[in-house]
């Protein structure tokens, strides 16, 4: 475990634990937001953040909020679990919050959901976007998950770790690795085995437990009738769809099938149209052509295994002249591919 350790605390973030401590300074409270619904790996960071403001600053009122309620079973269950009450961004207090820390995202992800909150504090492992800054910025875009990121922030803070949080780190690095398969750095694999080694197993168990829900059958449906496959690869429009969750689950299913080695699933959130990208990870990097082909239209990126994009409603619409049908945009997504494909000069997209 010292080897492991070792590893895993490093020069830049002893550094940013001791600008993150010395911005609690005369804080009474801190606000860690999340964007869309919270998944395992930005609840786990959050849980880390508020462990180390705890243990080692004045700071004693903390606000947990996202732009999503929960949606997925297992997340559900984890918040369940791990007695944390997430709010609806919209109810945040400035007067009750003057120190605001945003995990697993930056500053862009959020469009205008953000209003007035300017997070001081913003801690990421997603492909950077420009155009915003904070007092503290620490974006690996190379760390499978956040989680481990968190943990070397609690090893270098000297904090002690609570089973509770040991469990939710393990999972976070779990879910957001696909099982240390996905963009995994060694880091990862040695701040899960660090947590697992300490974490409640059992409860990990019973929040995996179930998996998929009854209503979500209808999503696999529609793409096994409107699926288009080209050669290796598999492409799905969904239509309206109740939650981003909906995609990530036919896509994490579709990437099993035998000879398909990359997969787009595409559905429209509210005001957004939502395209999840699975692959191997070894013929495609998912984040760069997430990027190449619709950077232009909205937030796009991720690993190479794993990505997504994210277009508004209206700017899809006026692509497409107002036609939103099933055949507008798969021919969107098909032309858009291909041309990330062009512009790279790979035989695929």
């Amino acid at each position: 475990m010292k080897r492991i350790k070792s590893l895993l605390i490093k020069n830049n973030t002893l550094g940013n634990v001791k600008r993150l401590l010395n911005m609690a300074k005369g804080k009474g409270g801190a606000a860690l937001l999340m964007y869309g619904s919270p998944d395992p790996d930005a609840i786990a960071a959050a849980m880390a953040l508020r462990v180390i403001f705890r243990q080692k600053s004045a700071i004693r009122s903390f606000g947990f909020f996202s732009t999503e309620p929960a949606v997925r079973h297992q997340n559900i269950e984890m918040i369940r679990a791990m007695k944390i009450d997430i709010r609806p961004v919209n109810q945040f207090d400035p007067a009750a919050y003057p120190l605001v820390a945003l995990v697993d995202a930056q500053p862009p992800f959020f469009a205008n959901s953000l209003g007035e909150i300017h997070p001081q504090i913003v801690i990421d492992h997603h492909q950077f976007i420009p155009g915003w800054q904070a007092e503290l910025e620490d974006i690996r875009k190379d760390y499978g998950a956040l989680s481990t990121l968190m943990l070397e922030y609690l090893l270098a803070a000297k904090v002690r770790i609570p089973r509770m949080l040991y469990t939710a780190l393990a999972y976070g690095i779990k879910t957001d690795t696909n099982n240390l398969e996905r963009d995994a750095l060694i880091e990862d694999i040695g701040a899960y085995h660090l947590s697992l080694t300490h974490a409640n197993r059992e409860l990990l168990r019973r929040i995996e437990f179930d998996q998929i829900p009854e209503r979500f059958m209808k999503y696999f449906d529609l793409a096994f009738r409107y699926r288009r496959r080209y050669r290796d690869r598999m492409l799905c429009f969904l239509e309206k769809v109740e939650s981003l969750d909906a995609c990530v689950q036919v896509a994490d299913f579709l990437i099993h099938i035998i000879n398909i080695y990359y997969v787009a699933v595409a559905g429209i959130v509210k005001d957004r149209m939502i395209i999840v990208l699975r692959g191997d990870g070894y013929r495609l990097d998912c984040g760069a052509v997430a990027e190449r082909a619709f950077g232009a239209y909205g937030s796009a990126g991720g690993h190479r295994s794993a990505a997504r994009v994210e277009i508004p409603l209206e700017t899809l619409r006026t692509i497409l002249s107002g036609d939103l049908s099933r055949q507008a945009v798969e021919h969107f997504m098909v032309e858009r591919f291909r041309e990330a494909r062009r512009k790279h000069g790979s035989r695929k997209p």
